[in-house]
């Protein structure tokens, strides 16, 4: 446990990169090691990005698939607009296109009410992968489907996307 006594360091010891906690339907980017988490993904999808070039990286927590589906409301909601709000974010942030790299997970098929055989996690894994290929971005990991909820943690310094699962042993993808 680390104790505030006051007295000043000279930065050499070692610190534990900041955490930044992602809610349902928010994202957050950051240039420097910051370690994005989130957590509750069921059938949302956590979509992480990282630009290794320039060191910039984005986590969105989606709820939706497509923002038509819903009047107004946080574009961060979507899978669609989310996914572009961070893009767009990432790039003003100094990121490229060309060298970004996304990591998803989560879209479990926890709860189905749909009428049409396909449930919101299928749907949403779908629009975020629909979404990335129309922004030219590759997806070089995921760890989607299944019954089961998931947290995620995006080093950012690494690009590692870290998936806990409530029935598995933690992934890094």
């Amino acid at each position: 446990m680390k104790v505030y006594d006051g007295s000043q360091t000279d930065g050499t010891q070692d610190s534990e990169p900041e955490r930044v906690k992602v809610g349902i339907a928010e994202y957050r980017t950051t240039t420097d090691s910051a370690v994005l988490t989130t957590s509750g993904l069921g059938s949302c999808i956590g979509v992480g990005i990282h630009d290794e070039l320039s060191g910039a990286a984005g986590l969105v927590h989606v709820m939706l698939p497509t923002a038509d589906e819903v009047e107004g409301g946080n574009r961060a909601k979507f899978a669609d607009t989310g996914v572009a709000e961070l893009v767009e974010a990432l790039e003003e942030a100094g990121a490229s296109r060309e060298t970004m790299r996304a990591k998803i997970a989560g879209g479990s098929d926890m709860l189905d009410f749909s009428e049409n055989g396909s449930s919101i996690g299928s749907r949403n894994v779908e629009q975020v992968r629909e979404t990335l290929a129309e922004y030219d971005i590759p997806i070089v990991g995921e760890d989607v489907g299944g019954d089961h909820g998931r947290s995620l943690r995006l080093e950012s310094a690494t690009g590692d996307l870290v998936v806990k699962s409530a029935n598995t042993e933690s992934t890094t993808l």
